[in-house]
């Protein structure tokens, strides 16, 4: 009877490790994206960047720099397992979402920026930029983009 008291013992204990475990790596959903509880500010969005699979990582490094560059205070946040950026008061302007092969850049009044950027949405307003792996993305029109967005009415999710 201990042994068998031990055996159960030792069994739940590693199981208990594996659940936490789990509970600290975020699971990669479809398209490699992370799967990352909602929640406002950086620290939500520094982790879905962390959790960001291979060289999508340092994409999502640089967007979140180039962002904090281009927009003063800007406020983050991850909704729907995608980190967002807005203006407080202003509603959120971007978005991003990892895929299998790139990077969705989403700029929610894309339309509305000059050049407006490539992507076509089913939204009237949204337009998006894929980055690729061996894109070289033109990070000074990014930040332009970034700015405009910025100055325009968010979206209110």
């Amino acid at each position: 009877m201990s042994r068998k008291s031990t055996r159960v013992t030792r069994q739940s204990t590693t199981r208990k490790a594996t659940g936490s475990e789990a509970a600290a790596t975020p699971r990669l959903l479809s398209g490699g994206n992370p799967q990352i509880a909602k929640g406002d500010g950086d620290r939500p969005v520094q982790a879905y960047i962390a959790a960001m699979p291979g060289w999508k990582r340092d994409i999502g490094r640089r967007l979140d720099k180039l962002i904090e560059r281009s927009v003063a205070g800007v406020h983050k946040a991850v909704k729907w397992n995608s980190p967002f950026y807005g203006v407080e008061g202003q509603g959120w302007f971007l978005s991003f979402h990892c895929f299998t092969r790139y990077v969705k850049v989403a700029f929610f009044r894309g339309t509305s920026l000059r050049p407006i950027p490539p992507g076509a949405s089913k939204s009237g307003d949204t337009r998006y930029l894929d980055i690729h792996e061996d894109d070289a993305f033109d990070e000074a029109q990014v930040a332009a983009w970034v700015r405009q967005a910025s100055r325009l009415p968010g979206e209110r999710l």
